[in-house]
């Protein structure tokens, strides 16, 4: 039996004024939203959630292949809209991402969203709380974040996100998004990645706190040698061993860097 249309009658996109402070820009290209959603081919029985569905471009082109999702939104007009237009395909949660504990949805969770550009990098760092329920994550953001998320390193593009990211998630940049793609239009170049979280075998058995604190201290003065800014670090913690601190700390990689934190002595 064919699914009746997604989008409900009366579901207008063009009512509400995109507000700056929650960074809002509302896609419009149905050619990047069938993109979008290729990359993620939802399946029915997939536990979807969405952080900032906002006006619905995505969420309604979901919807076409899913009977329900849930949906993360800060603000309290879209929500009402929500609330109003989907109550039995959309389960609403009015909350700041930034907050809002996503285990609580359960596990399996395929996570997605056009997140705001402003709060990009500690949201990623919040989802990492979470990694071990999520199967996977779609997000759209500013292409220069993207970008230093996949960076190799060696380049300027890699740094403390880089190392971080790389050894929580696998991940691949899918598709470049323009600004003419939304609208308001951005001011920067938009891209789409696909974050798959490694396995806790594949973890290495790292403190996370440790081997963030270590990598902050590597690129503390990112344009002076390691014994300028990890040699203190290092010797505050007690280490004894060996390791090379003439060079930078985007010339070294994210394996050895997580090698280095397992080395270090154990805290009291």
């Amino acid at each position: 039996m064919k699914r009746p249309s997604a989008r409900p009658r009366g579901a207008a996109q063009t009512t509400h004024v995109a507000r700056k402070r929650f960074g809002q820009h509302f896609l419009i290209d149905p050619q990047i939203i069938h993109g979008i959603v290729g990359c993620i081919d939802p399946q029915p029985a997939d536990r979807l959630v969405e952080i900032g569905p906002g006006l619905g471009a995505l969420t309604w082109a979901l919807l076409e292949r899913l009977p329900r999702l849930a949906a993360v939104e800060i603000d309290r007009d879209l929500a009402a809209r929500w609330r109003q237009q989907a109550p039995d395909r959309v389960e609403l949660i009015e909350a700041d991402a930034l907050a809002f504990d996503f285990a609580s949805l359960g596990s399996e969770l395929r996570l997605v969203g056009n997140l705001p550009y402003n709060i990009s990098t500690p949201l990623l760092f919040h989802l990492m709380d979470v990694a071990e329920r999520v199967r996977d994550q779609h997000f759209m953001l500013q292409k220069e974040v993207i970008d230093r998320m996949v960076a190799s390193p060696g380049g300027r593009d890699f740094g403390r996100l880089s190392v971080m990211l790389q050894w929580r998630y696998d991940m691949v940049n899918l598709l470049d998004v323009p600004p003419e793609s939304f609208d308001p239009p951005p001011k920067v170049d938009s891209a789409v990645v696909r974050m798959t979280p490694r396995p806790a075998s594949a973890l290495d058995e790292v403190d996370r706190g440790r081997l963030s604190a270590l990598v902050t201290a590597a690129f503390s003065q990112r344009r002076k040698l390691l014994r300028h800014s990890l040699g203190p670090w290092l010797d505050s913690q007690g280490y004894g061993g060996h390791f090379d601190l003439q060079r930078r700390a985007e010339e070294v990689g994210t394996a050895e860097y997580v090698a280095l934190a397992q080395t270090l002595p154990q805290r009291p």
